[in-house]
């Protein structure tokens, strides 16, 4: 795993400074034009996940949960869903699976995301970072060169740097997945359909 070797060590030691310095601001669980989102901006309830590329845990929640999610509550209207973005351990899966996110834009993001989850277990199998986010792009329909020239590009590096930076300083995320529902913190990892359900109606009810 040679890509970003270098420069995922100094993201991880800001991730480590950052956890322990503490937050500098109060936690903003508001939507910003930077976010990634999906559904109804006008939805009674937003559900943000904080996230990393390279956590297998927040994988299993995009495989197995996050699809009859998102058809439940996404599709429907009923849930405005965030996605905002932290690097754990191998920095350098999830600063690649990311900046390939990004590649395509909003309008891909997520089904790029969706693959790089689908496939994070082949990657940590042969070590082949380039060819599985390669072929996650290519499935949105990004030549190779877009591809490369996303993954390292400069400046998408340092803005991905300071989303993690203050994310990690400001909300005090301290693990992955951690969600956010209504302004309300669930840090018990990845959560069931059932637990989203309990929390969901929670915050409809005290809308």
């Amino acid at each position: 795993m040679r890509l970003f070797n270098r420069r995922a060590a100094a993201l991880a030691g800001l991730f480590v400074i950052a956890l322990a310095t503490g937050a500098t601001a109060a936690p903003d669980f508001t939507v910003k034009p930077d976010d990634m989102t999906l559904g109804n901006p006008k939805a009674k309830v937003t559900v943000i996940e904080y996230a990393s590329a390279s956590c297998p845990h927040c994988a299993r929640f995009n495989n197995e949960i996050f699809p009859e999610f998102k058809a439940k509550y996404i599709d429907t209207g009923k849930v405005r869903y965030v996605m905002r973005e932290i690097l754990t351990a191998p920095t350098e899966v999830a600063a690649a699976g990311f900046l390939t996110a990004r590649c395509g834009g909003k309008a891909k993001y997520f089904p790029i995301l969706d693959q790089v989850f689908r496939h994070q277990h082949e990657i940590y199998q042969n070590g082949d970072i380039q060819g599985v986010l390669g072929a996650a792009a290519k499935s949105q329909g990004l030549t190779q060169q877009q591809f490369e020239a996303c993954v390292f590009d400069g400046k998408g590096l340092a803005d991905l740097d300071a989303r993690v930076d203050l994310y990690s300083r400001r909300d005090e995320i301290t693990g992955t997945p951690t969600f956010i529902i209504n302004g309300k913190r669930y840090d018990s990892g990845e959560m069931t359909l059932a637990e989203l359900d309990a929390a969901i109606a929670a915050a409809r009810k005290a809308h």
